[in-house]
C-alpha cells in the first residue's frame, strides 16, 4: 500500500511539473526566441549524459529568465533538438527530471513565484544579504542534502554566486555539494539576460537582444581536491573568476 501511494505521488508530482512546464514554457518563449535572439551552444555535451546525479553550474543574470530558458533547452534535447529550441512541440512532453537551487524568500515572494517553485525549486536559505551585499560561505546541513537527496535521480541547476551581480566570489557550499556527492558537473555561461529583461527575469526590458547560452565540457575532477580548488575551478568554468573581471575591466 506505501509502495502504490508513493509510485502515486510520483506520478502526481511529474503531472504537476509537466503542467508547470507548458503553461511558463507557453508565455516565456516569444520573449526569448522570437522577440529577442536565443543562441545555444555546446548542447553536444549534454545530450548523452546520465539523468541523475549532474550538476549545472552557472553564472547569474536573473531570478528566472536564466532557468527557464535552461528547461526549455533541456526539454528540447530530449525531442533531439541540438543547439536550438524550434517550434516548441517539446513542451507536450517535457523533461521533468530537473531541480533548480533559488532563495526560499524569492521563492515565497509572490504568487507568481510560487507557481514557478512548482516546476522544480530547491530552496535553500540566503546565502548573501541584499541590504550589505554581504557574502556568506556557509551552506545550511539541511539544505545540503536537499540538494543531494536531488541530485540522486535528477540534473540540479545551481548558481554558485548566489546574486545577479557579476563577478562577485563563489558560494564554498556549491563545492561542498560537489564533493561529497560527486556529481558530473557541467558549467553554463550565459549573456545577454539583464540587457533583455528585468531582474527578475519576467519583464522584458530591450527587444533584439541576443541572448546566449553555452554549455561547457564537465568539469574534469578527482573529488580529491579541496573545497577551495573546485571552487576556483567552478568559477573559472563559469567565467567568473578574478581572471574573467581583469578581462571585462580591460575591455
Amino acid at each position: 500500500m506505501l509502495m502504490k501511494n508513493w509510485i502515486k505521488s510520483l506520478k502526481q508530482i511529474k503531472l504537476l511539473r509537466s503542467c508547470v512546464y507548458f503553461l511558463v514554457g507557453v508565455v516565456s518563449y516569444p520573449g526569448i526566441a522570437i522577440i529577442n535572439r536565443l543562441q545555444i551552444s555546446g548542447t553536444e555535451h549534454i545530450k548523452d549524459l546520465p539523468k541523475r546525479n549532474v550538476l549545472f553550474v552557472s553564472n547569474h543574470q536573473t531570478y528566472f529568465a536564466d532557468v527557464i530558458t535552461f528547461l526549455h533547452i533541456f526539454c528540447a534535447i530530449k525531442w533531439r533538438k541540438q543547439n536550438k529550441l524550434g517550434i516548441p512541440f517539446y513542451l507536450l512532453n517535457p523533461f521533468t527530471k530537473v531541480y533548480y537551487v533559488a532563495a526560499a524568500e524569492t521563492m515565497k515572494s509572490t504568487w507568481l513565484s510560487r507557481f514557478l517553485a512548482r516546476g522544480g525549486a530547491i530552496t535553500v536559505k540566503r546565502t548573501w544579504i541584499p541590504d550589505n551585499n554581504e557574502v556568506l560561505r556557509g551552506l545550511d546541513s539541511g539544505d545540503a542534502r536537499k540538494i543531494g537527496i536531488a541530485l540522486k535521480d535528477n540534473w540540479v541547476i545551481t548558481f554558485p554566486q548566489g546574486t545577479t551581480k557579476p563577478f562577485v566570489k563563489g558560494r564554498k557550499g556549491t563545492a561542498f555539494i560537489i564533493k561529497h556527492y560527486k556529481p558530473i558537473v557541467v558549467p553554463i555561461v550565459i549573456d545577454g539576460f539583464s540587457k533583455a529583461f528585468d531582474k527578475k527575469g519576467l519583464k522584458l526590458k530591450k527587444k533584439g537582444t541576443l541572448l546566449s547560452v553555452q554549455f561547457k565540457e564537465p568539469l574534469r575532477l578527482t573529488y580529491e581536491e579541496t573545497v577551495d580548488e573546485i571552487l576556483d575551478k567552478v568559477m573559472d568554468a563559469i567565467e567568473q573568476s578574478e581572471v574573467y573581471k581583469i578581462k571585462e575591466q580591460i575591455g
